[in-house]
């Protein structure tokens, strides 16, 4: 586990693509249970050590994720959330080049939870919900190019739903329409840079996860 930034109140990580935020039916040990061991370890902790989950990123995606060491941070973290305080910023490698080099996209999106899938749905269907996201572009390859990404909407698969609706899927995201996937099962989404100020102290944080390798062939 690679440890991006702590204090006494919070601790963010660098996720790998692969890993999951929170328990699910899987089974799987999850981030925040690899936290809790590693902060009873280190800090020589009796008893059962808190952890709160503030938000996920899903599974096949890599960068920075927050949790909360106190119930404190973690009330106030969860309320900055719901107004929109902590600001992400995602990059994608995305499969051939976007029209236009920058645009915001609009759809309403309608999720599957028992294929674990999100379509773009016409305005007004049932469970449909607006989603926004803007994205630039970094650079572009031969066949691919590196997109930043802001969401101004937080739905589930929303990046990957929207990229794959304009013609230019995730690299490595097989099951919104890529063509190949990527050797470690991961996707090209990287959450690279996260932004808020601290739910306690009030001083103002900035953090950037590190980039992999195929990132930075594009820069």
């Amino acid at each position: 586990m690679e440890v991006i930034y702590e204090d006494n109140h919070i601790i963010v990580v660098n996720k790998k693509p692969g890993e999951i935020v929170q328990g699910d039916k899987t089974g799987d040990t999850p981030l925040s249970e690899i936290i809790k061991l590693y902060l009873k370890e280190k800090y020589n902790k009796p008893g059962n050590v808190f952890c709160g989950v503030v938000h996920r990123i899903d599974r096949p995606v890599g960068g920075l994720v927050v949790f909360a060491k106190t119930s404190k941070a973690l009330s106030r973290l969860n309320d900055m959330l719901r107004k929109g305080e902590i600001h992400k910023t995602y990059w994608a490698l995305v499969e051939g080049h976007p029209e236009k080099s920058e645009a915001t996209l609009r759809n309403f999106l309608v999720s599957d939870g028992r294929i674990n899938k999100t379509f773009i749905a016409r305005e007004g269907e049932r469970d449909a919900k607006e989603s926004l996201l803007k994205y630039s572009t970094i650079s572009n390859g031969d066949r691919y190019s590196l997109l930043e990404i802001n969401l101004l909407t937080g739905r589930k698969h929303q990046i990957r739903a929207q990229l794959s609706g304009i013609g230019h899927p995730i690299k490595g995201d097989l099951k919104y329409g890529a063509k190949r996937s990527n050797h470690d099962g991961g996707i090209s989404l990287l959450a690279r840079h996260i932004e808020f100020v601290h739910p306690v102290s009030k001083e103002h944080i900035a953090l950037d996860a590190p980039l992999p390798d195929e990132f930075q062939k594009f820069l």
